[in-house]
């Protein structure tokens, strides 16, 4: 078996970790007006430096930041894009038996990518990086529609709305190039959604076609990354809701098969294959392309326990039945912190996950 030298990897994951102690107690001691944001930065930057190395450690190809700047995995993007605006207010996203805090983002202007901060926050990542792959992480085009409000005085018709969203992608991806990123990933809830029948009852209840809002997402998803650089990997990841351990959506990807695989010119796709909720990987069949990489996420991220070899080995065979192995890799089904609050398990437990990830992927392709 070749070795995978661009992303994503055999043994890859997710992006965000537990935030550790030391930046959790700093980002409360910065609310609180107790350090300045300088300082801040600072004990992010020595943590960030810290977990970057263990990745590297650990064994795996691409290291990510953690998201350790974030409060959340979506509205820090959100809210930096020109023309949104972040608020405290809604009554927050509701998970299994979990809420979030309440926070809410809305579209006030028109929509652009400049002086954004995280491209200073993957800079610094890649610095870290050396020989391995920086991976940055940032929420689809879609789920700024998807959870945002949008001003109707700012954007009356959804085609001019759509139109400027594609092109401030198409600025984000170009900066975080230019910045050094040659692996970007999206990520993703509304795919998920749209595999649940609950939640595409909910969608529609709102006044939505379901369908035709997966073609408008697949159609601005294509046109933001057509001018991508050829040696720049785009992956998406479709996530089914990860907060506190919890989840919002189920349903097997079946509803959303055709469209991910046959109609978006994504390189690769992380899926949740960690528990029953996903179905299974029947909807692989329209895996066509040869140069479409399939991450599946058979380690979950929502609790400690080690997954058994022989079973993650199993799973894989199955899919292949529908995916070339050599199309194939492996990953944690989420990250292990969405959200700063994280996942219900310890960072050493994380770090073992991680670890169990690359063995795996060590020992199937050799």
């Amino acid at each position: 078996m070749t070795t995978q030298t661009k992303a994503p990897f055999r043994a890859d994951h997710v992006g965000s970790l537990l935030r550790s102690d030391r930046v959790k107690e700093a980002r409360a001691q910065f609310q609180n007006s107790e350090i300045s944001a300088t300082r801040l930065r600072e004990i992010e930057d020595e943590e960030i430096r810290r977990i970057v190395q263990k990745q590297k450690d650990i064994g795996l190809s691409a290291v990510t930041d953690g998201e350790f700047r974030r409060g959340w995995w979506h509205f820090d993007f959100l809210e930096n894009l020109d023309g949104v605006e972040g608020y405290m207010g809604g009554s927050g996203i509701q998970f299994q038996q979990q809420q979030t805090k309440a926070r809410s983002i809305k579209v006030t202007g028109r929509l652009d990518f400049s002086n954004h901060p995280m491209v200073k926050d993957f800079t610094y990542l890649h610095q870290l990086a050396g020989d391995h792959t920086a991976k940055m992480t940032i929420p689809s085009p879609s789920m700024l529609h998807f959870r945002g409000e949008i001003d109707e005085s700012v954007y009356p018709d959804q085609e001019s709305f759509f139109h400027d969203l594609a092109q401030t992608y198409k600025k984000a991806i170009q900066a975080f190039y230019e910045a050094g990123c040659r692996y970007l990933q999206f990520d993703d809830t509304a795919w998920a959604y749209f595999c649940s029948d609950e939640q595409k009852e909910q969608l529609r209840a709102k006044g939505y076609d379901v369908q035709q809002l997966m073609d408008v997402y697949a159609k601005t998803i294509n046109e933001a990354i057509a001018d991508r650089p050829d040696d720049m990997s785009i992956t998406m990841h479709i996530c089914r809701g990860n907060f506190r351990s919890t989840w919002i959506a189920s349903g097997g990807y079946e509803p959303v098969a055709d469209i991910l695989f046959e109609r978006l010119n994504i390189d690769g796709f992380f899926l949740e294959y960690d528990s029953d909720r996903a179905g299974g990987f029947e909807p692989l069949r329209f895996v066509n392309r040869k140069d479409l990489q399939i991450v599946l996420g058979l380690i979950t991220s929502k609790h400690g326990e080690l997954e058994k070899v022989d079973d993650i080995k199993r799973r894989i065979d199955e899919a292949s039945q529908f995916v070339p192995i050599e199309q194939l890799s492996i990953s944690p089904q989420c990250g292990f912190a969405s959200t700063e609050e994280g996942n219900l398990l310890t960072e050493d437990e994380q770090w073992k996950k991680l670890e169990h990830v690359v063995n795996i992927a060590n020992d199937v392709w050799k």
